[in-house]
């Protein structure tokens, strides 16, 4: 590969943080009525999905302090 032998001056990295180029980028395209669309639907499937996941979720995680009847096993009644 080929090197440079003389040191390399670096006086344009120091300049290129004060550099404002006077070129303006072009604007981003416009997303279409279809994209909207798509955004929109994949937003509330996103928002559906963990309202899903709390609702059947919610029971599951609620504490009983006062049950209703004890589990004991058959083995434990003598029959």
């Amino acid at each position: 590969m080929f090197r440079r032998r003389e040191p390399v001056p670096f006086a344009f990295v120091a300049e290129a943080d004060r550099f404002r180029s006077n070129v303006t980028p072009p604007p981003p395209p416009r997303a279409s009525v279809g994209e909207l669309a798509g955004r929109w639907l994949l937003g509330l499937t996103v928002v559906a999905g963990l309202v899903g996941a709390l609702v059947v979720g919610g029971p599951a995680l609620t504490t009983d302090t006062s049950p209703s009847r004890t589990q004991q096993s058959d083995a434990s009644q003598g029959r």
